[in-house]
């Protein structure tokens, strides 16, 4: 397999991704340097059913920006809790410790974006605390190698 061209227009449906739930909730890497040969980060979109949470991590390399679409979430951002809602939108800064929890009674769902990206998408994401699915797959979304 070749690697993807760099800036290559793409269109990728939300539906055509399998869900990522190895760090908890449904994540879905849509737009990234393996997708459509991004240079400048990532994007994705996720839900959180009642009760599921994505696991506290943080990335060294990148800001990571959420816009929630539709019901609520909590991030716990260093530890303190903010909420979330439908219409709310929050910038992550570089090496901030966050979690994020299904706080409402009815399926959260958000997009987000990471930038820059990493040198090496393995040095992106940092995991401080036990994964929900310890066998899963981690998202894809460094380049496809040759």
């Amino acid at each position: 397999m070749t690697s993807t061209p760099v800036g290559e227009p793409r269109k990728v449906a939300f539906a055509d991704v399998p869900p990522n739930r190895r760090r908890g909730g449904d994540l879905r890497v849509l737009l990234s340097p393996r997708t459509c040969g991004a240079t400048a980060g990532f994007l994705g979109a996720g839900s959180l059913m009642p009760g599921e949470f994505v696991s506290e991590h943080y990335h060294p390399y990148s800001e990571e920006y959420f816009y929630i679409v539709s019901g609520r979430m909590t991030l716990h951002l260093e530890g303190e809790p903010i909420v979330l809602s439908a219409g709310d939108s929050f910038m992550i800064p570089k090496g901030l410790r966050h979690r994020m929890d299904n706080s409402g009674e009815e399926e959260m769902f958000a997009v987000f974006f990471l930038g820059p990206l990493a040198p090496r998408p393995e040095l992106g994401h940092v995991d401080t605390e036990e994964l929900p699915v310890a066998d899963g797959e981690l998202p894809q979304v460094g380049a496809v190698t040759s």
